[in-house]
């Protein structure tokens, strides 16, 4: 059973990466830009036409969620173009893909946890070019899984984790906004989950129902809780004030409250998913050992 990857070097192809031993019957061909250059439609179509894999992981993506609204057309072809690509080479090599969307292409002007009918409506480029990834592969390829996750870290890359060890240890005082609430998703906990179902559709434990799905682990709190809760698990003591959205003036508009609803993925997959607080240490445990 081949899996390809992309965006391996990522944070969640990373984290792919780190449970392939877990796996030993799936063979994993882990790819990012160096392997494979996603935006050629030419060498990624050759690519997988020779590879054939059973199931394809699209971990790649551009994130930078200021910048996108200048860099918009790269935030359209990594978001959007690519995930189409991939999805119509799915569908002529009968792979099945897993697509990692996000909970941005919600406006989050409601306040109860979003499930996967509600309506869409980003309102900045980088929410518009998920959102539209999202339709295209759907329209290419209707049997293909697609999951929204929010507020992704790791102890890989760049993310609000590491940044914020980093300035707590830097500095006397942080402010963080208080008034934008979701929920912290452990990337290791999303791979886990997304390596799940494909080992038990594969084995028929599950059937694979195509369609949309949202991740993120249990509980809620603003990113001023969060960072909070990175510097009590990690030992930093610099000061947090909390501030509100106004007071940190952002180049792209953000949902000020984006929660996920688990229940599909739980119930279609008998996926469990942990408490984000419990994640977070675990994370911050990694990351002390990196050290």
């Amino acid at each position: 059973m081949k899996i390809l990857v992309t965006g391996a070097e990522g944070q969640l192809g990373s984290a792919i990466r780190d449970l392939a031993d877990q796996f030993k019957h799936f063979q994993f061909i882990l790819t990012d830009i160096n392997e494979l250059d996603l935006t050629d439609s030419e060498a990624v179509t050759a690519f997988v036409n020779h590879e054939r894999p059973d199931y394809i992981i699209n971990c790649a993506a551009y994130t930078a969620v200021d910048i996108a609204e200048k860099e918009s057309d790269l935030a359209k072809l990594i978001n959007t173009k690519v995930p189409a690509t991939l999805a119509r080479l799915s569908k002529t090599t009968d792979a099945r893909l897993v697509h990692v969307s996000t909970d941005y292409v919600f406006d989050g002007t409601t306040y109860v946890p979003y499930v996967e009918e509600d309506l869409v409506n980003p309102e900045s480029v980088y929410g518009r070019s998920k959102l539209n990834g999202e339709i295209a592969v759907l329209k290419e390829a209707p049997s293909s899984l697609i999951i929204r996750t929010s507020w992704l870290y790791s102890a890989y890359g760049k993310n609000f984790v590491k940044t914020m060890i980093k300035l707590g240890e830097e500095r006397e005082e942080l402010k963080v906004v208080y008034d934008q609430i979701g929920t912290p998703t452990y990337a290791g906990d999303l791979a886990l989950a997304i390596l799940t179902i494909i080992n038990r559709t594969s084995k028929e434990e599950c059937v694979w129902k195509p369609g949309i799905y949202h991740y993120s682990n249990e509980g809620v709190c603003s990113w001023y809780d969060f960072a909070k809760a990175i510097h009590e698990l990690s030992g930093v003591t610099c000061q947090v004030r909390p501030i509100s959205t106004d007071e940190y003036p952002s180049v792209a508009v953000r949902p000020p409250y984006s929660v996920l609803n688990k229940s599909k993925i739980k119930r279609i997959f008998g996926i469990q998913i942990p408490y984000w607080r419990d994640s977070l240490q675990h994370c911050i445990l990694e990351l002390k050992k990196v050290d």
